[in-house]
């Protein structure tokens, strides 16, 4: 009975529970009706033992760094750089979207604030430019997704800490996957210039205008730098680095730009607080949900079964990216990393995929699945900043989509894609 566990909870799901509490009420009902009712206290103190890690101290700091560039105006300097570099090709908004989304990947790691902070700008800047709403509105969400894969990433933050990876190697791994997405999103711009009546090129910024929207975007493009030389030189770990990020973007939005006062302050850290509160009581919830996962013995049924479906890795890695995709229709990168790596990531290191590699396809995948309906969390944040219906705006990121997926396919098939950067600085032999 209690392998009944996974289909009560996709049940839970439908109805509407959310994710959190159908993690904790599935395995529960299921332990009591099993007569297991000391497990079902395990269960309920795994939820705060998932979470007092110190590793995921990251994920708060990191968001707080994220609140205090957007708060500070950070966003509209990496806008202005973007349009000063490339705002003068054919569609020049739409690729300024793509490009200010890489650059605030490295500050923020979240598509959903990726999506607020550019989304609000950059969907009513396009739209007074010529671009229809639709069309704005789809960049946006297809270009937030770069968020949480190029460094720093909270989905790789949890990876590490559920597998027992290195961080940095998972972030160095993220970096041309995510240049890799956002240069194919440019493309499909380019290729849709015509259908969707793109604006004209404009005429390209002189080299005084791009200096000067280069000095004004220095200090902020300076956080992924400081965060990634910082832990490749041995400086500080990954989670002290999430600490350093916090102060950084508090200095110079405080002292350097002066575009954020102490009044500001309580209301940032209260933001920043309830989204990590959010992820992390997530985090909880998967880690007991995967503590019952283990009791009924369902990594290694679920192993044996795809074991019998072929013992080829190019084939099983196909149907795999085929499961991590339905999975993020349904399930939040987070929770679904935490569930199903455990399972998953043995398998596939059996049968000779690196750890590292496997790892960026898991991440890819289910941050993808952020854009894909019936519960993608981009697609419904993009409607609430846009103002268009969720199903207007799934519809209208469909070309943006078949890219994205055509990119986690090279992803897959070509490893060098991922594992070229962290063997180079040494984290892979």
């Amino acid at each position: 009975m209690l392998g009944l566990f996974l289909p009560l909870f996709l049940v839970f799901l439908m109805l509407g529970l959310p994710v959190m509490f159908g993690l904790i009420a599935a395995p529960a009902i299921l332990l009591w009706l099993n007569g297991q009712e000391r497990d079902i206290v395990l269960l309920y103190r795994n939820v705060y033992n998932g979470m007092d890690s110190f590793p995921l101290m990251a994920i708060p700091f990191f968001m707080l760094a994220g609140e205090l560039m957007n708060r500070a105006g950070i966003t509209l300097r990496l806008v202005e750089f973007s349009q000063a570099v490339i705002g003068h090709l054919r569609g020049g908004l739409a690729h300024v979207n793509i490009l200010s989304s890489m650059l605030f990947a490295g500050l923020s790691g979240s598509a959903v604030a990726d999506v607020s902070a550019l989304g609000s700008m950059l969907i009513p800047a396009m739209e007074r430019q010529g671009y229809s709403r639709r069309f704005a509105a789809a960049v946006t969400a297809a270009s937030s997704i770069i968020g949480p894969i190029i460094p720093p990433s909270g989905i790789m933050i949890i990876y590490a800490y559920v597998m027992g990876e290195s961080v940095a190697a998972l972030f160095l791994a993220g970096i041309v996957p995510g240049i890799l997405i956002g240069v194919s999103l440019m493309v499909v711009v380019r290729l849709l210039a015509n259908r969707e009546n793109l604006p004209p090129a404009t005429q390209r910024s002189s080299w005084k205008e791009c200096g000067d929207a280069s000095l004004k975007a220095f200090w902020p493009l300076m956080t992924p730098v400081i965060i990634m030389g910082g832990i490749l030189g041995g400086i500080f770990t990954p989670t002290e680095a999430s600490a350093i990020a916090a102060g950084y973007a508090a200095l110079i939005a405080i002292f350097v730009l002066r575009s954020l006062r102490a009044g500001d302050m309580p209301d940032i850290l209260i933001r920043a607080g309830m989204t990590s509160a959010v992820v992390l009581l997530l985090v909880g919830a998967a880690m007991a949900f995967k503590t019952v996962a283990s009791l009924a013995h369902t990594p290694e049924i679920l192993a044996a079964f795809i074991l019998t479906l072929s013992d080829n890795p190019l084939i099983l890695l196909l149907l795999i990216n085929l499961l991590l995709f339905i999975v993020g229709m349904f399930l939040d990168a987070g929770p679904a990393i935490i569930i199903l790596g455990p399972i998953l990531g043995p398998i596939f290191t059996s049968l000779g995929v690196d750890p590292v590699h496997f790892a960026i396809i898991m991440a890819v995948n289910l941050t993808v699945g952020l854009l894909t309906p019936p519960m993608g969390l981009v697609l419904f944040v993009t409607s609430s900043v846009s103002g268009l219906r969720v199903e207007t705006v799934a519809r209208a990121t469909l070309p943006f989509l078949l890219v994205e997926v055509v990119a986690i396919l090279l992803i897959t098939y070509f490893p060098a894609i991922c594992l070229t950067v962290p063997r180079l600085a040494g984290f892979i032999d």
